[in-house]
C-alpha cells in the first residue's frame, strides 16, 4: 500500500514539476522571439537550458528522496559544459530521460532529444521541447517513400534546419538508435543477435553526423542498466523501489570513420553500419557483463 501511495505522490510531483518547469519555458521562448539579435536570443536559449536544468535537478531529489539508488556510474571524466556532443544510448524506459539527465546535467550541455511528431501534442511537454529548440521528426517508411517519391529527403532536410539552431549555443544531441524501447518482445522479434540490445538504427545517427558531424568534439556512448529493476524500471522507480542504476560512459572520436557521405557513398554507408554494430555488439557484452 505504501509503494502506491509514492507512485501517486511522486507521478503527481513529476507531473508538476513538468508543468511549471514547461511553462516557464514556454514564456521565456515568447520573450526570445521578440529579442532583436542573435546574441541576446542566445541568452534566451541558455536561460530556457537553465529552466530544464532545474526540471532535471528536482526529477533528481524525488529519485533520492524516495528511492535507496546505488549509481554505478564509469568513464567520462573529462567532459566539458561547453562542447558540442552527439550521444547515443541503448533505450530501456522512460527512466532513461530522467537518468540521462541527472547524470550529465552538470558535466556537459542539457541534452536535446530527436522527438517523434506525435510528442509535439502532449500538454505542456510537447510545447516546452519545442521552445528547447529539440527535432521533432516525422518519418516515413521505405514502402511510403516508393510511393511518394517527392518525400525523400524530407527528413535531412528537416535535420539540418532543427540542427542549426545548435551551432551557436553548446548542445548535446541525444539519439536513441534503437528507435524505441526494449523489451524481450522485440528484441524476439529483432533476431538481432543480441542478448540486451534491439538491432541499431543507422539512418538517425547518420542524419545528425550530415547535418553538424564537424561540429561535434566527441560521441558519448552511454550503457544503461537496471539489474535489479528489469521487468518496470519507471515504475519501480516511481514506488521507491528502484535499488542500482548502472552507467558506463564511452567517449568516442570523430572522425573518418562516422564523417561521409551516408545517403550517396555505398561503401562508406556499408563502413558506417560496421562500425555501429561493433559499437552495439561491445555494448552487448558489456551489457551481459553488468547483469551477470
Amino acid at each position: 500500500m505504501l509503494a502506491y501511495l509514492l507512485l501517486i505522490f511522486n507521478a503527481s510531483f513529476v507531473i508538476i514539476n513538468s508543468a511549471i518547469c514547461s511553462i516557464a519555458i514556454c514564456i521565456i521562448a515568447i520573450f526570445k522571439l521578440l529579442l532583436p539579435t542573435a546574441k541576446l536570443k542566445a541568452k534566451g536559449t541558455e536561460a530556457a537550458n537553465k529552466m530544464m536544468w532545474v526540471w532535471a535537478t528536482i526529477n533528481m531529489g524525488i529519485l533520492a528522496l524516495f528511492n535507496r539508488v546505488e549509481w554505478d556510474i564509469e568513464g567520462g571524466e573529462n567532459l566539458k559544459k561547453d562542447g558540442w556532443y552527439l550521444l547515443i544510448s541503448n533505450h530501456l524506459s522512460w527512466t532513461d530521460i530522467v537518468v540521462l539527465c541527472c547524470v550529465f546535467k552538470d558535466r556537459i550541455p542539457m541534452p536535446k532529444f530527436f522527438l517523434k511528431q506525435q510528442l509535439l501534442y502532449v500538454p505542456f511537454i510537447g510545447m516546452a521541447c519545442w521552445a528547447l529548440d529539440m527535432p521533432f521528426m516525422r518519418r516515413y517508411s521505405r514502402e511510403y517513400l516508393i510511393r511518394n517519391p517527392h518525400k525523400r529527403g524530407q527528413d535531412l532536410a528537416t535535420t539540418r534546419r532543427s540542427c542549426s539552431k545548435f551551432k551557436h549555443t553548446p548542445t548535446t544531441v541525444v539519439n536513441y538508435v534503437e528507435g524505441t524501447r526494449f523489451t524481450q518482445e522485440k528484441q524476439c522479434k529483432s533476431r538481432a543477435g543480441y542478448q540486451y540490445l534491439l538491432q541499431p538504427k543507422s539512418g538517425g545517427i547518420a542524419y545528425t553526423l550530415a547535418a553538424m558531424g564537424d561540429q561535434f568534439e566527441n560521441i558519448i556512448d552511454v550503457t544503461l542498466a537496471y539489474p535489479e529493476n528489469t521487468d518496470k524500471p519507471f515504475k519501480d522507480i516511481l514506488m521507491g523501489r528502484m535499488t542500482k542504476i548502472v552507467v558506463r560512459v564511452n567517449v568516442l572520436p570523430v572522425d573518418e570513420k562516422v564523417l561521409g557521405d551516408y545517403f550517396n557513398d555505398k561503401p562508406y554507408k556499408r563502413q558506417f553500419q560496421q562500425w555501429l554494430g561493433e559499437v552495439w555488439q561491445e555494448k552487448d557484452i558489456l551489457l551481459q557483463d553488468i547483469h551477470k
